[in-house]
C-alpha cells in the first residue's frame, strides 16, 4: 500500500466515525408517550392494544423506540389533573389521552407537550381545539362528536317498538356540556317521531338504581344510555339495571354487548389505531396545531338477541339483515 492510499484511507476512516455515531445515535432514539386514561387497564385493554399494534406498524416497538406512561382514573374523573400533571413532569414526546375529562386536564396540564386526544366529544364546544380544521395550539387527534348516533338509537327503538310514546334518557349533570348538541338531534328526532323524552340523572353509580326506580315509576317504553365516561365505565352495571327494570334499551356499541338491548356506535379500537397516525406525524416534526380533528367514520349495530327475548320482543329482520353483529 503506497503512503497516499494509506492516508486517504485514513482520512475516509475519520470522516466516517462520527457519521456511524451519528447514525447510532438516531436509531437509538428512544420517545416516550404518555397515556392518560378516564378508565382502567383492564377495561381499555381492547384500546390500548389497537394504539400498540398500530405503532408497531409504523416501527415504533417498546422497549426498543418507545417507552409508554400509563396513569389510570379508574373512573374517577376527579383524579384526572393530577394524572395528567404527573405524566407531564416526565417530560413527553407526546400525550395521549381518551375521552373529553382527560383532554381538558392534559391541556390544563401543558401547552408545549403535543396531545392526541382519542374520540372526545364535541372538540371545539368545549374549548379543547379552535376548529377542526386547523386546531392550533398544542392538541390534535379525534371526536367522537356524532350527535346524530343517539338519535339513531331512537329510531331504532321506534322500529322495534312501534308503539313507543315515552323513552327516558339517562343524564350525567356533571357532564351536560359534553352532551348538549347529543340532546339537541334527539330532541330534533323525537318530535319527528312523535316521541316524548324524559330526563334522569345520575352523578355516579349510587345514583343508578334510583334513576332506574323513577324510570319505571314514570311508566316510560325504553331508555336511551347516551355515550358518556361515566355511563361506559359502569356499561354492565347500567344494563343489568334496564333488564331488571325490564326497560328495552339503547346506548353505545358495548351497551348491547354488556347485555343491553341496542348498541349502535364508533368502532373506539379503530380510533385508536388511528390515533398512532397522530403520533407518528408528531415524531416526525409536524406540529399538531397544524393536523385537523379527524370524525369518525366507522359505525356498528350490534342487537342483542337474549336481551329480546327475555323483553318478549321481535326483533324485526329489517334490523338483524342491518346489524354488524347479533348476540345470540
Amino acid at each position: 500500500m503506497t503512503r497516499r492510499m494509506f492516508l486517504w484511507g485514513l482520512t475516509l476512516a475519520t470522516l466516517a466515525t462520527p457519521l456511524a455515531a451519528e447514525a447510532q445515535q438516531q436509531t437509538e432514539k428512544v420517545y416516550r408517550i404518555g397515556y392518560l386514561g378516564n378508565a382502567s387497564a383492564s377495561a381499555q385493554a381492547k384500546r390500548v392494544e389497537s394504539l400498540r399494534a398500530s405503532l408497531r406498524d409504523l416501527g415504533y416497538v417498546e422497549g426498543k423506540n418507545i417507552v409508554i406512561e400509563f396513569r389510570w382514573a379508574e373512573g374517577k374523573l376527579d383524579r384526572l389533573p393530577d394524572l395528567a400533571a404527573e405524566l407531564v413532569r416526565l417530560k413527553l414526546d407526546v400525550l395521549v389521552t381518551a375521552g373529553t375529562p382527560g383532554a381538558l386536564a392534559a391541556k390544563q396540564a401543558t401547552t408545549t407537550i403535543p396531545i392526541v386526544m382519542v374520540g372526545i366529544g364535541d372538540a371545539v364546544a368545549t374549548g379543547v381545539v379552535a376548529s377542526l380544521a386547523r386546531p392550533g395550539g398544542n392538541i390534535t387527534g379525534s371526536t367522537d362528536s356524532v350527535p346524530e348516533l343517539m338519535a339513531k338509537l331512537l329510531e331504532l327503538l321506534k322500529e322495534i317498538m312501534p308503539r313507543t310514546r315515552r323513552v327516558a334518557v339517562l343524564v350525567n349533570p356533571d357532564n351536560l356540556q359534553r352532551g348538549a348538541s347529543t340532546f339537541k338531534a334527539m330532541e330534533s328526532t323525537a318530535g319527528s317521531l312523535k316521541v316524548g323524552l324524559q330526563n334522569f340523572e345520575a352523578r355516579g353509580p349510587s345514583e343508578f338504581e334510583s334513576a332506574f326506580s323513577r324510570m319505571a315509576k314514570s311508566r316510560v317504553d325504553a331508555v336511551v344510555v347516551p355515550s358518556d365516561v361515566l355511563f361506559n365505565y359502569n356499561v354492565r352495571a347500567v344494563a343489568d339495571l334496564a333488564a331488571k327494570k325490564r326497560l328495552p334499551s339503547a346506548g353505545v356499541k358495548a351497551f348491547a354487548e354488556a347485555g343491553g338491548l341496542i348498541g349502535y356506535g364508533l368502532n373506539f379500537p379503530d380510533m385508536d389505531r388511528r390515533a398512532a397516525y397522530f403520533v407518528d406525524k408528531i415524531l416526525k416534526g409536524a406540529k399538531p396545531g397544524d393536523l385537523p380533528v379527524q370524525q369518525p367514520t366507522k359505525f356498528e349495530l350490534v342487537i342483542n338477541l337474549k336481551t329480546a327475548k327475555g323483553l318478549g320482543l321481535t326483533i324485526p329482520q329489517s334490523i338483524l339483515v342491518r346489524a354488524d353483529e347479533v348476540i345470540q
